[in-house]
């Protein structure tokens, strides 16, 4: 998305939430400026301001990332060098918009999945097992009387 003739992001749209790079080569960039800063806020009035130190790329390109905050509809900043000389579009700073993300919702289908039943033969021998093991568990108990025992204390 270009802003000005020298200033531009990467991207066509900026998108809430998301990172997008910044690229200034605007009057500060010349090859004797050793460190150029973006100021930015977001909104008509500037909220969240921060300034970030721009990485150089060549003589007069410098570039870096900003996150683009949610629930703001535009973005403004203006470029500073180190010796505090400032380019601010003339007075006017520079303005961009930020597009809300769309958010699509998937369709989601429901699967029906075919699950073996178990034989009634093998459910019929499973509870004769459970029972036999209880019988063969407790009944030498219930005569010898320890059961009753047990029971009492």
């Amino acid at each position: 998305m270009t802003v000005t003739e020298n200033v531009y992001f990467d991207t066509e749209n900026l998108i809430e939430g998301r990172t997008s790079k910044l690229t200034y080569k605007g009057a500060l960039a010349t090859p004797s400026t050793s460190e150029i800063y973006v100021h930015y806020g977001f909104g008509l009035l500037w909220e969240n301001i921060q300034e970030i130190k721009m990485d150089k790329v060549d003589d007069e390109t410098y570039e870096t990332e900003i996150i683009l905050a949610p629930s703001f509809d535009s973005i403004s900043f203006c470029f500073r060098d180190g010796e505090n000389n400032w380019d601010n579009n003339d007075a006017k700073n520079y303005t961009a918009e930020i597009s809300k993300e769309e958010v699509t919702l998937a369709k989601t289908e429901s699967v029906a999945i075919d699950v073996p039943r178990l034989k009634r033969s093998y459910l019929i021998a499973k509870k004769l097992k459970i029972t036999f093991y209880k019988i063969i568990t407790y009944l030498p108990r219930a005569f010898s009387g320890t059961f009753k025992r047990k029971a009492k204390d």
